[in-house]
């Protein structure tokens, strides 16, 4: 991308009212106005052209940036780290098995006393329903205590890695991706986009991806499909939001119980596993409870539920129904690949291979977003900053 295009970018930039994400956290996409969004997608799309022109986009001269990660990940982990470096900031890693979390030290001494000469706190916290979503806003309200009362001379920004609610940063890089694939964020209006489960052979998988995805995609117009089968409901609350979202928008929400349904004349498909919410609910009462052998009996259950419905699996058979047999397969990744990573599961191989150059490309803009969100929490005015940094066009690798 050539230097004007960038600096048009900027200009547009400063024309969206970001100014509340100034000093603030980052918990969930509908929390967000409109404004706020599309300046997340503007700051992540202009960093990224300023990397591919070599440019430093580095605000920090030190400080951490500190993540927890109570669950797996790939591609958020390194997409936090990298973020962090890109402006400027060390990550590190609080590993609680390693601190004295495991000796009963409370979640406000902990948010204090990792947030000494820290900017920003990254959190996945996603396995269980009302844990994650809560322990996120007590750390954020503990930091805020310790910047107020003079513990911290800075008040680190909370950026929500993955919760039992939402998944922000993941579908923000969806929804980026689809808006550099489809020309515009003006061209998801009325675009189809099938958010359906898919059979997986593992249990338990976070509710979170198709949360974000419904919450999210409603806001710019698009025909969200919800579809899974009975009992693999996702929280009503974020159901509500989608409606509502969807109303206010002009697009649609759509609830049904087939597959086939949504995939037909869908623009986009999204075929994900979770687990249900009741389940979820379930699960995290018998954690609670130190009860092993309800834990294993619900595993055992859940799996058996899951083996009912082997047949909601992306096949060539089901994308040749989209719209004219082309619609945009995506996914969080990884994928239950069929004979691939297992004998049957979320998608046909020879589907994920065409589209794994777009799903990599839809994962590469994770970083970005993750680094935008940064920006916004700790710049005043984003656009001149960034502008400066065009203007200085310091080289990011001499």
């Amino acid at each position: 991308m050539d230097k004007i295009r960038i600096e048009e970018m900027i200009r547009s930039l400063g024309r969206l009212n970001t100014k509340n994400m100034y000093n603030n956290d980052f918990f969930l996409t509908w929390e967000k106005t409109l404004d706020e969004l599309k300046g997340t997608f503007a700051v992540a799309d202009t960093l990224r052209a300023m990397r591919e022109r070599n440019i430093s986009t580095r605000i920090f001269d030190s400080g951490l940036g500190i993540s927890l990660f109570r669950d797996q990940s790939t591609r958020t982990r390194f997409s936090y780290a990298s973020a962090c470096n890109m402006l400027g900031l060390e990550e590190q890693v609080l590993d609680e098995s390693k601190s004295q979390v495991a000796h009963g030290e409370t979640i406000r001494e902990t948010a204090n006393m990792i947030s000494f000469m820290a900017d920003v706190i990254g959190i996945r916290d996603d396995m269980y329903i009302g844990k994650g979503h809560t322990y996120m806003k007590e750390v954020a309200d503990s930091v805020e205590a310790g910047y107020r009362d003079g513990v911290l001379e800075q008040r680190p920004t909370l950026v929500n890695l993955q919760c039992d609610i939402d998944h922000p940063t993941q579908s923000m890089s969806d929804a980026l991706h689809l808006i550099n694939h489809f020309g515009g964020i003006e061209n998801l209006k009325g675009k189809k986009i099938a958010m359906s489960w898919a059979y997986s052979p593992s249990y338990g998988k976070p509710l979170s991806v198709p949360q974000g995805i419904v919450g999210l995609m409603t806001r710019f117009g698009a025909e969200v499909h919800l579809a899974h089968p009975k009992g693999y409901e996702i929280m009503p609350e974020v159901e509500e939001v989608a409606g509502i979202n969807a109303e206010r928008s002009g697009g649609k929400f759509v609830k049904s119980n087939s597959m086939a349904e949504a995939f037909r004349d869908a623009d986009i498909v999204y075929p994900k596993s979770w687990a249900p919410f009741a389940a979820m609910e379930k699960r995290t009462n018998l954690y609670a409870d130190g009860d092993d052998a309800g834990i294993a009996a619900l595993e055992k259950d859940l799996l058996a539920q899951n083996a009912k419905h082997m047949d909601w699996e992306t096949t060539e058979e089901l994308m040749a129904t989209t719209k004219n047999g082309k619609a945009l397969y995506m996914h969080c990744l990884p994928a239950d690949i069929t004979d691939v990573s297992c004998k049957q599961g979320e998608v046909a191989a020879s589907v994920f291979e065409r589209y794994r150059v777009p799903m990599y490309k839809e994962a590469s803009y994770k970083p970005y977003i993750i680094a935008a969100m940064i920006f916004l929490a700790k710049v005043r005015n984003p656009s001149e900053k960034l502008m400066e940094l065009l203007v200085k066009e310091a080289k990011r690798a001499l």
